[in-house]
């Protein structure tokens, strides 16, 4: 027991400072990819139920892909692929040119366009739940169509779309594991490095569990709490 204790303490002895490194890249990993992912999100339900075919199709084609392909094949294209193809381009203008991509934005990228593809869908499904009669009310009271889905829509919207992304955060939450195959010093990483060094596998890994599992009951309480909130302002 005490050996345990003096492998997860603080200091130069022990793995804690670099595992709260890596609880730190994890929740800081989430947070970046969760505003971008749901605007593009959002953006591409509005292309889906658009009545410009081009849209339609660009909307499709772009979930389709970022959500048939595997998570992590998705993260080896954006951190290796996008390296090679900017190198290459680079060096068309200086033979020297050495490109490497910040393995965070790779994740963050990656991350993102597959949150966003999931993502897009659950708004789709919100934006077909919300009546037709909703967006003729605003017409009907003189309000333009970016008035009528700021001050109509969206606060309906949210509220229908909130349990669905609220799941996609969890899955968000679990999938920052997969950005320590390219070198990310996030929770998983660092307990894998302490794992071999020590020869204390069990010890680090179930460290590991336990801490995603307290960063899903944190998100639990913390989107329950959300959900109230805003059905308390809908029934006002």
């Amino acid at each position: 027991m005490d050996g345990a204790l003096t492998l997860l303490s603080f200091g130069p002895e022990g793995w804690g400072d670099d595992i709260a490194w890596g609880v730190l890249v994890t929740v800081s990993l989430a947070l970046a990819t969760l505003p971008p992912g749901l605007l593009v999100g959002f953006l591409a339900a509005l292309a889906k139920q658009s009545r410009e075919p081009s849209l339609r199709l660009a909307g499709n084609i772009y979930t389709t892909i970022f959500r048939g392909l595997p998570d992590l094949l998705t993260l080896f294209l954006v951190f290796y692929g996008a390296q090679i193809g900017i190198q290459t381009v680079m060096r068309l203008f200086n033979p020297a040119a050495v490109i490497e991509i910040n393995s965070f934005v790779a994740g963050m990228i990656a991350l993102g366009v597959v949150f966003s593809s999931y993502a897009s869908e659950t708004f789709l499904s919100a934006f077909r739940a919300i009546p037709r009669g909703q967006y003729e009310g605003g017409y009907a009271i003189g309000l333009t169509n970016t008035q009528t889905m700021r001050l109509v829509i969206l606060p309906q919207l949210i509220r229908i779309a909130l349990p669905g992304l609220g799941n996609l955060w969890m899955i968000l939450l679990k999938d920052t594991a997969l950005v320590s195959v390219i070198g990310l010093s996030d929770i998983l990483r660092q307990t894998g490095i302490a794992a071999r060094v020590t020869k204390e596998a069990f010890l680090f890994f179930g460290v590991a569990t336990l801490l995603y599992l307290v960063l899903a009951i944190l998100s639990s309480i913390a989107l329950r709490r959300i959900e109230m909130k805003v059905g308390s302002e809908v029934r006002r």
